[in-house]
Order: C-alpha cells, then sequence, then structure tokens
C-alpha cells in the first residue's frame, strides 16, 4: 500500500535467511496501548461501516507504526443511542465483544441480539450491520484475525452492489454451498449465562470460544475472561502463540521473559532469566509477544478482569499446547466454594 493508504497485510524481508533482526524490532515496541493511541479513524481509511452515527477507531493493526503483530486486530465500534452503521460484508470473520450498552445484528438476513458482556461474531462471508434501538451509547471492542483471510487471497468485500462486468456471469449461486458442513446451525452470540468459570492452573477463567466450542460460529479467534482477585496474580505460563489482552476492570502489570531459540541438533529454549515489566490500567491493550513467558499482576487494590485473545491459527500449525510454569495461586471464590463443599 502507498503511505497514506491502508494497510492490510505487511511483507518481511531479509537479505540473509534469518528474520531475528525483525523480531528484536517488534520486541522493542511499547506493549501497552491506551486511550491515548489511535492508528486509525474509521473515516480516514473510508471504513465501509462508519456513518454519522457510528464511529470506529483502531487500537492495533497491521499498519502500525512502531508495528506490533498483524496475527490480531483490535478497533473499538461506538454507536449512537437510535442509531447503526452502514452495513457491509467482509470474507474475514470478526468477533466482537460488548462493553457496554445493547443492541442487535442483522447478518444475511438474519437477526442476532446483543447485551454488555456478551460475545458476538460476525461469520464468514457476511453482509451485516450493527443496530442500536436503545437511549444509552453502545460500545464493542472488536478482535478480528483479519491478515490471515489477506494472506490466503481471501479479498472480496465492501458494501454491496451489483458484480462487475455481469454479461460474463451466470445467475446467482448460493454462497454457502462451500462452507463448512453445519455453520448454519452454530451459535453467533455467547452470553455470560452462556459460559461456566473454572478455577484451573491458569487461574479462574471462564472460555468463550476455543476449537472445543464447537457449537459456535468462529474458527479464527479464541478468548477467555480472567478474574484476578486484587493482589494476585495469573500462572506464569508460555506459548508460542502471541496475545491481546484487554483490561474490562482494574490494573496492574504484565511480567514477560523473552524466549531465545537454540538451532543445535534440535530446537531448544533459553528463558531470560529476568522479565520486561509492563504497567496497565482499565481499559488498555496489552500486547504479549510470540514466543514469551508472561504473568500478570492485579496491583491496584481492586479485583482484575482481563479479557485473553488469539489467533487459532496457531493451534492448527501445532502449537495448541499451554505450559504452565509456575501455577495461579487458588481464587478466593475457588477457596469458598471448597469450604462449603
Amino acid at each position: 500500500m502507498g503511505e497514506d493508504g491502508r494497510v492490510f497485510v505487511r511483507g518481511l524481508e531479509s537479505d540473509k535467511y534469518e528474520l531475528e533482526a525483525f523480531r528484536r524490532e517488534q520486541l522493542a515496541r511499547a506493549r501497552v496501548r491506551d486511550d491515548t493511541v489511535v492508528t486509525d479513524h474509521g473515516e480516514a481509511v473510508a471504513h465501509s461501516g462508519s456513518n454519522k452515527q457510528s464511529r470506529t477507531w483502531w487500537r492495533i493493526g497491521p499498519g502500525d507504526e512502531e508495528f506490533l503483530t498483524q496475527t490480531l486486530q483490535v478497533h473499538f465500534v461506538e454507536i449512537d443511542g437510535h442509531g447503526s452503521n452502514r452495513g457491509h460484508g467482509h470474507q474475514n470473520e470478526a468477533a466482537f465483544y460488548i462493553l457496554s450498552g445493547a443492541g442487535y445484528e442483522i447478518h444475511d438476513d438474519q437477526r442476532y441480539d446483543w447485551k454488555e458482556g456478551d460475545f458476538v461474531f460476525v461469520h464468514t462471508d457476511s453482509v451485516h450491520r450493527h443496530f442500536n434501538p436503545y437511549d444509552e451509547k453502545a460500545l464493542t471492542l472488536v478482535v478480528k484475525a483479519k491478515s490471515s483471510w489477506m494472506f490466503l487471497g481471501l479479498l472480496q468485500q465492501g458494501r454491496g452492489g451489483p458484480v462487475d462486468r455481469p454479461d460474463e456471469f451466470g445467475p446467482r449461486e448460493d454462497w454457502s454451498q462451500i462452507w463448512t458442513p453445519g455453520v448454519l446451525d452454530r451459535t453467533k452470540v455467547i452470553g455470560v449465562e452462556d459460559t461456566v468459570w473454572e478455577d484451573t492452573e491458569l487461574g479462574r477463567i471462564r472460555v468463550m470460544t476455543s476449537p472445543q466450542t464447537d457449537h459456535a460460529r468462529l474458527f479464527s479467534v479464541d478468548a477467555f475472561e480472567w478474574a484476578v482477585d486484587a493482589g494476585s496474580r495469573t500462572a506464569r505460563y508460555w506459548k508460542m502463540a502471541d496475545e491481546v489482552l484487554y483490561a474490562l476492570h482494574g490494573g496492574g502489570y504484565s511480567l514477560h521473559w523473552e524466549v531465545q531459540a537454540e538451532i543445535a541438533e534440535r530446537y531448544y529454549a533459553h528463558i531470560a532469566k529476568e522479565p520486561t515489566r509492563h504497567e496497565f490500567s482499565q481499559g488498555d491493550v496489552l500486547y504479549v509477544p510470540q514466543n514469551t513467558v508472561a504473568q500478570h499482576f492485579a496491583a491496584d487494590g481492586t479485583p482484575l478482569r482481563l479479557l485473553s485473545f488469539q489467533n487459532r491459527l496457531f493451534k492448527h500449525l501445532g502449537y495448541d499446547n499451554v505450559k504452565v510454569l509456575e501455577p495461579a495461586p487458588r481464587s478466593e471464590t475457588a477457596a469458598a466454594d471448597l469450604a462449603r463443599a
């Protein structure tokens, strides 16, 4: 893309057969972004969903300077009371968490209602539009693996209209004939009431989407929510996928240990002796790079709630394990449940 254009996919180049310089540059970037960081506005990039009743702004995207990642893009959509955005379509999925307000979607002429705390999906190849029929503004956090579609050449998107060169093409065919069988029966809205809190080695979490949630119509983004008691912490964990976290409630800090690869007769991992520290507050986005050991701490005197997102493609590439190096302490809720048992 040109200097003033929108970047959909960023390339990698090297004069030698190694990309370590790129990784070093990526790791040097700031990993916490607050409300002052707006990498793009919907109006500036002519986003096909924005209008006078709806605003779109990006927190993380592949065109960022300084560049972080393109495995996930993060932006916000705000819809005025009794307003809507402009309908459009794209091949990539989009997942959005409702931060405040309520409303509904029209996806392929089907209605899906949502409220605060719900996790909602725009499915692959969907014509969709967001509506807010209430007085209060609605604010959503949108997370999508759009660049993965772009890398695969799935580029057909826009506001819609007749096909180009109609004389060269036949009549309409049902696009869904090439979808995965059974997707039309999957759910498009995951509410808090549809999930369960679990006490795991990672900590107290509720899973919204994963490869195991095969009732959900989302294939590209895995998401869960962490609940961390005031003064406590999550597990210290190591995984290959990079991760985007949103501080839903509370604040604290995150420790990250870089992992170095030793390429000998096989790959060996070396974990840094000292971590880097990254302070965050409520409403901030925290980025954890690929192949990093991480641990998150509730440090502002209040309980911490974190939303965690990653691109599921890593699991399909063989990186579907999370190694817990130090389990999370038992939560106060789990201890109370155990005492009542």
